[in-house]
């Protein structure tokens, strides 16, 4: 039996008791007493209250192993919170649970403000997924906690002990072309193959969109590839850059970052059925990955991901909901998230990554529980 269960409560006014609340809710749910570990996550409004709720959280699990964040959103399977104050808990009995001590080879749940998840730290240990805790404007640093006590550098680590995981990214783009040779001058897109960019661009886009004034630069993106372009949109090796502006009079398309010389290139748009669509596919994978029904899920989203996205309500969470009913989920929306990516972990934003575990006691050829 997993004894694993998930709270989610608001209130008109922060109060660190709140934190307590949905710890005793999810520790009846589970049917246990004393939680073994709890992934906790507060809405933003409680960055000033954060150690008092974390303290609260703890008392009422009783117990010192309190992991999690402050973030604009939070969400479990029954429901998700944004624009007022909110906790929601994981509590974890049994064997599984966070590990204090995570082993060197377990995936690493990490959580950071955006100044402290740096490259190399990023890069370092193994597969890392989470959440990048920012305040509501999903620019701010958020607060940390991790065992109990507040992340004074801004970051932890952390790991699910007792349970396999499957963890993978949605990008949720709606690709619209092959890869293609790039003409290029630094961040500007001067053709892609031989036609110039603006016109590559605008020939794919959705009429209605070519129409408008202006272009909606915030739901369009260059994906550039990374090595062959032969199935790199299905294989996942690709980065997404940002268009910025374009240029009419050069018919040139301006990105986030600079490129190569001799990049390859492809146009993406966000779209909501393609988002949907993608996520459904991720559910999917990673239970084929696991070889087994899921006992719980942590996803991890973005503000530009959540329901602003799609249209007030989450259809992520609903997917995974209907994919998988009845399964403990807890999450939170910020301002970018941790993800593995094909070349090494990394941030995605606009994206919502997704971790699915079997806490399952697995029996050995003998039959010998292990």
């Amino acid at each position: 039996m997993t004894l694993i269960a998930t709270a989610l409560a608001s209130a008109d006014k922060v109060e660190p008791e709140l934190a307590a609340d949905v710890v005793r809710a999810a520790l009846e749910r589970a049917g246990i007493g004393i939680a073994h570990s709890v992934l906790l996550f507060l809405s933003a409004d409680f960055a000033h209250q954060a150690h008092a709720a974390v303290l609260a959280a703890s008392r009422a699990a009783h117990c010192l192993q309190v992991t999690g964040c402050t973030a604009p959103g939070v969400f479990t399977e029954e429901d998700w919170v944004l624009d007022r104050p909110a906790a929601c808990a994981m509590v974890f009995g049994g064997d599984c649970g966070l590990a204090a001590h995570p082993e060197a080879d377990a995936p690493l749940l990490t959580l950071a403000a955006p100044n402290a998840a740096t490259r190399g730290w990023l890069e370092s240990g193994g597969q890392r997924y989470g959440l990048l805790s920012t305040d509501n404007s999903a620019h701010g640093a958020g607060r940390i906690w991790c065992h109990g006590k507040m992340a004074a550098e801004g970051r932890c680590e952390t790991a699910i002990a007792g349970a396999r995981a499957a963890i993978g990214v949605s990008r949720g783009m709606r690709i619209l072309c092959e890869p293609r040779q790039a003409t290029v001058n630094g961040r500007d897109v001067l053709k892609t193959g031989k036609h110039p960019a603006l016109n590559a661009l605008l020939r794919e886009l959705p009429l209605e969109m070519r129409e408008l004034e202006k272009l909606p630069f915030h739901l369009l993106a260059a994906g550039i590839v990374k090595g062959r372009p032969e199935r790199a949109i299905e294989e996942g090796r690709y980065a997404l850059a940002p268009i910025i502006a374009a240029s009419h009079d050069e018919r040139s398309v301006t990105l986030s970052v600079p490129l190569e010389a001799d990049a390859q290139v492809f146009w993406a748009m966000r779209q909501g059925l393609a988002a949907e669509n993608d996520m459904r596919r991720l559910a999917g994978e990673l239970a084929d990955r696991l070889g087994a029904t899921p006992d719980f899920g942590l996803i991890f989203s973005c503000l530009g991901r959540g329901p602003y996205f799609f249209g007030g309500e989450d259809r992520d969470l609903a997917v995974v909901k209907e994919r998988f009913p009845g399964m403990p989920l807890i999450g939170a929306y910020g301002g970018g998230q941790i993800a593995p990516l094909f070349d090494g972990n990394g941030q995605v934003h606009n994206a919502a990554v997704l971790a699915l575990f079997d806490a399952r006691t697995l029996e050995s050829k003998a039959g010998t529980r292990v």
